[in-house]
């Protein structure tokens, strides 16, 4: 271990973990003791350089970060997850296995990202319909991303929106309603242009 890293106490790191330098593991949340909520990570991990991950996660095998990733509190990740360079995962977030997100991409409180699904770089998740107004935080809504749902480059996701399984939403799409298993949308405000399954590339490659 690097003399640049710092753990706090409640940390349960495994053997094998690739920890750079400057990095930071089991941050307590504000208002909580050092080693009060345990951090735990599972096999196999790989923590790039300025990553910063807090206490009250349980995080699965073959989890990687890229360099300058922000993971708050009171998380489960499942395995296989990459979270790319300088994204943010807020709290009180679930995610799959198997989900790849890129880089430079904002997951808010709330959300939930099915097993496989794919984030694309700068994708913004939005949870605060009206912001500032009273009694916001009580009413905030994350994402829901279905099992292998897609999301384009720079994509916008409303508040409590649902990404159905399967669906692709197109890059800069500003996704403002439901959208389906299997559809694929694009625009802002994102509408309907065709399905998945009548996309030459995609047929036979996606789990059902």
């Amino acid at each position: 271990m690097n003399e640049w890293i710092q753990i706090y106490p409640g940390v349960q790191l495994p053997e094998n973990a690739e920890i750079d330098a400057f990095v930071i593991l089991g941050k307590p949340p504000r208002s909580q003791m050092p080693g009060k909520l345990a951090l735990i990570l599972g096999t196999g991990c790989v923590i790039r350089s300025h990553s910063i991950i807090y206490a009250g996660n349980v995080i699965g095998k073959n989890f990687q970060t890229g360099h300058g990733v922000m993971v708050r509190e009171s998380n489960t990740i499942g395995d296989d997850v990459s979270i790319g360079t300088q994204s943010v995962v807020e709290h009180h977030v679930v995610i799959g296995n198997g989900v790849r997100i890129h880089t430079h991409v904002f997951i808010p409180e709330y959300s939930l990202l099915e097993d496989e699904c794919w984030i694309g770089p700068r994708v913004v998740i939005t949870n605060a319909k009206y912001p500032r107004s009273q009694g916001v935080k009580d009413r905030l809504q994350g994402a829901h991303i279905e099992r292998g749902a897609m999301i384009g480059a720079n994509a916008t996701l409303l508040p409590g929106v649902r990404i159905g399984a399967r669906a692709l939403v197109g890059a800069g799409a500003v996704v403002t309603r439901d959208v389906l298993p299997g559809q694929v949308v694009v625009g802002n405000p994102a509408r309907v242009v065709n399905s998945i399954e009548k996309i030459d590339v995609y047929k036979g490659s996606l789990n059902e």
